[in-house]
């Protein structure tokens, strides 16, 4: 809220500077944007009045005018405002001035004819034009006749310029700091200091009229509508504002529009409570109804813009016809317009979760719904109405009717909350005596009774976010200073902090990974339906968002490979080839039935192109299943599990190459696949060939490990074996490893593949394979025999179990 200084001086006597005040206000209460005054960066801007204008002779837009500015003669200015016309007190930038943006003003020729300044519009001075009366949006600025300048003085005072305008960002526990009634009791109650309430009783009525007989109010909504009242001004006219209330209005942030809106926003901006003025000639029933109407009901807005009501937006109707969105806007059907003699004006408390609902469906967040959400005090409901009937009588010449209709009454609480020093010392770390806690709470205006330093508080009700002790004690707090509050260390044992086991895994998966060449990524968590399907490692269900921002945002991962192929698709799409990325994350598993969907840790990688690039000494050689099956070995052998690791080669996933996948396997767990994404699957996602591979990284970091992580390397020298094999092409490395392993003794120490054929000389149906078998003891030096009898073993084996012949 843009918060007046001046207009604080109204309400007691302040000596603080603004930008003090500002950072008290920070440090005490709420968070403020800044602080501006609008007449800084001006210079030479005063008042002029013009005395003659006449046609430019060389220009068909362009007017020459003698203007007075206070000197001995007047000045002429050339100016090209459709709205300049004689006989107007305007404003004048004279030659030297500075003006909006730091633009410096200069004597100059127009077509011929000497310009010696500017006649100016309010947006040229800094005015934001959201704030310049739509008579002027696109003219000159004309001073109205009670505004009272003299030509050649500066127009920052009279503009309001000269105004230091505090900007506060209130919270949403701080509702009453959204008026100036609100801000005058915080800042009274930190520099301790009485205020004085202007508030304005009805006096200017007609008594002949009864308001029975003028209107009816029901309320059909009577859970959503907290307060309700409705007052009536006849014989007005519709006119501007006085001048002093235009510019109350534009220094807050407020366009002037009419004396009746003017003194609405007016009535908000003092006390916090949005009030709405309809067109009583405008109502056809003459009986308003507070309530529901149909779902995608078509309504107009002041806005000019029709809206689809949903069926749980609260509305103010006329009958049947609905001419308000409850604390949000009202309608323009009844606006008030320059022929509008009779004025209805409303002032309520409804829902605030009905607003903010209404609101945020209608992206509609105006300055009464901001409000209305953060709540209304119910105490000044119906002096704010009382108020804003006076003036609208006052300024509009008319008479409001005597009584008002209160469909719903006002229901002002005080809260009484109990609490006794000792806890207001213990918990602040102070040291407070009862007179002092006392004097705190009444620069608050809360009442206080003390027995035997038990404090009984009663709050008013204008401070509704207060209900229990904690609160008081806040106040308290915030009264007495944050800053004097004695500051200590927390006391106890001390400990060594330190990693736990699986931040440890963590680390050092992904230094490994990293020391591979690989890249960390993070990708969203919520994808598309159908890429949250893909490369999935168990069957789920789908867990969709409610109200997603986006449709490629709409449903939690499954996987994490898809948000990889993501990342390096929009890496592939700026030239770059070479692409390596790893991802550790979570993805979300529900089964059906259930709500919530379980967390489980993954890991994740995806690599095009080349690991290395070509050099001088080498080419560039493109990643392949082998090279990317060396990362996870490496990665998986590094965590030394008791079990041993296996790849099993794989058909189950669609989404990858069905003869370039792999399962791997922990023992007789699958803990994840590896492989080449299926051509299709990498043309969908505009990618080239990549590889990829997931594992369940929570099952690893379950998995038990050896606690011993190194072998000691044997003193005694290795005796190779190599063995050539002709055997069926469908009978795979992983399947004669095995048997090799199973029909060995504890000597085999190393089975190493370093050839395989298949072709010419070789039968149909047949491949030759040949392995070297290294054998070691490590307590004693092997014999030939030795070795000879466990490698005729392991071959025997193999003839059995495989059928293959020794070439």
């Amino acid at each position: 809220m843009k918060v007046s200084y001046k207009w604080l001086k109204e309400y007691f006597d302040l000596d603080v500077e603004p930008k003090v005040l500002a950072e008290k206000i920070e440090r005490t209460a709420v968070e403020v944007d800044q602080v501006t005054r609008a007449e800084d960066g001006l210079k030479k801007i005063i008042v002029g009045y013009t005395l003659d204008v006449r046609p430019h002779p060389n220009s068909d837009h362009l007017n020459i005018c003698q203007v007075e500015v206070g000197e001995d003669e007047p000045i002429q200015i050339v100016c090209g405002a459709p709205n300049v016309a004689k006989g107007q007190y305007v404003i004048v930038a004279l030659h030297g001035a500075r003006i909006k943006d730091n633009v410096k003003i200069k004597r100059s020729k127009m077509r011929g004819e000497q310009s010696n300044g500017m006649i100016c519009a309010l947006q040229e001075i800094g005015f934001d034009e959201k704030v310049v009366p739509k008579v002027y949006v696109n003219g000159i600025y004309v001073f109205p006749e009670d505004s009272g300048v003299k030509p050649g003085e500066p127009v920052y005072s009279y503009l309001g310029m000269d105004d230091d305008v505090i900007d506060t960002s209130v919270t949403p526990n701080r509702g009453d700091l959204f008026s100036m009634d609100g801000n005058a009791y915080e800042i009274g109650a930190i520099y301790d200091k009485k205020l004085t309430l202007n508030h304005r009783q009805l006096k200017t009525v007609d008594e002949t009229d009864n308001i029975d007989d003028l209107l009816k109010v029901k309320i059909d909504a009577p859970d959503d509508v907290l307060a309700y009242q409705m007052g009536i001004v006849k014989n007005v006219t519709i006119a501007p504002s006085p001048f002093w209330l235009q510019v109350r209005l534009m220094t807050a942030g407020v366009r002037p529009i009419n004396n009746v809106v003017d003194i609405t926003n007016y009535i908000m901006l003092k006390y916090g409570q949005p009030l709405h003025a309809f067109d009583y000639d405008k109502l056809s029933a003459k009986e308003i109804h507070v309530g529901y109407s149909p779902d995608q009901t078509k309504f107009v807005t002041l806005d000019g813009e029709e809206r689809s009501l949903k069926a749980t937006d609260l509305m103010i109707k006329d009958g049947d016809k609905n001419i308000a969105m409850a604390g949000v806007m009202g309608g323009l059907d009844t606006e008030i317009d320059d022929h509008t003699h009779t004025v209805v004006i409303e002032s309520a408390i409804f829902d605030p979760i009905k607003v903010r609902k209404t609101a945020r469906y209608h992206v509609l967040h105006s300055e009464a719904s901001m409000r209305f959400e953060r709540g209304i005090n119910p105490a000044t409901v119906t002096e704010a109405l009382h108020e804003a009937l006076e003036l609208a009588a006052q300024f509009g010449d008319g008479k409001a009717v005597k009584d008002q209709i209160t469909a719903v009454k006002p229901n002002p609480q005080a809260v009484e909350v109990t609490l006794d020093l000792t806890r207001i010392n213990h918990v602040l770390g102070t040291q407070l005596s009862v007179d002092e806690v006392t004097k705190i709470l009444e620069r608050l205006q809360f009442t206080v009774q003390v027995t035997d330093e038990t404090f009984v508080v009663t709050v008013p009700a204008r401070r509704w976010d207060i209900h229990i002790p904690a609160d008081i004690l806040e106040e308290i707090a915030r009264i007495y200073g944050y800053d004097n509050l004695p500051s200590t260390l927390p006391t106890g044992s001390t400990t060594i902090g330190r990693l736990t086991t699986s931040q440890q895994v963590i680390r050092g998966v992904r230094s490994i990974l990293q020391g591979s060449g690989l890249n960390q990524a993070m990708s969203y968590g919520l994808t598309t339906a159908q890429k949250a399907k893909l490369f999935m490692m168990q069957s789920s269900e789908e867990t969709k968002l409610d109200f997603p921002m986006s449709l490629d945002h709409a449903v939690l991962r499954m996987n994490l490979i898809s948000g990889l192929l993501d990342d390096v698709a929009y890496n592939v799409a700026r030239k770059e080839a070479n692409v390596a990325l790893y991802e550790q994350g979570r993805v979300f598993y529900r089964t059906d039935g259930t709500d919530r969907p379980t967390e489980v840790e993954h890991l994740a990688g995806a690599i095009t192109g080349s690991l290395e690039t070509k050099n001088w000494y080498g080419k560039e050689a493109p990643v392949d299943f082998y090279q990317l099956k060396g990362i996870v070995d490496l990665l998986l052998h590094d965590l030394n599990f008791e079990e041993s690791i296996s790849y099993v080669a794989s058909k189950e996933y669609p989404e990858m190459h069905p003869g370039r996948t792999a399962d791997i396997y922990l023992g007789d767990k699958v803990i994840g696949f590896m492989g080449q994404v299926h051509p299709q699957v990498a043309k969908q996602f505009k990618i080239p060939e990549t590889y990829v591979f997931e594992l369940d990284l929570q099952a690893i970091l379950d998995a038990p490990k050896k606690i011993q992580h190194y072998d000691p390397i044997s003193k005694y020298p290795a005796i190779t074996r190599d063995v050539a094999l002709l055997i069926d092409q469908k009978v795979s490395n992983t399947e004669i490893v095995a048997a090799l392993q199973a029909a060995s003794n504890r000597h085999l120490e190393k089975i190493q593949l370093f050839d395989v054929y298949a072709g010419k000389h070789i039968p149909e149906g047949k491949k030759s394979v040949a392995y070297t078998l290294t054998y070691r003891d490590k307590h004693n030096t092997l014999t030939e025999e030795e070795v000879n009898k466990e490698f005729e073993q392991a071959i025997e084996s193999l003839k059995k179990a495989f059928k293959v012949e020794i070439r």
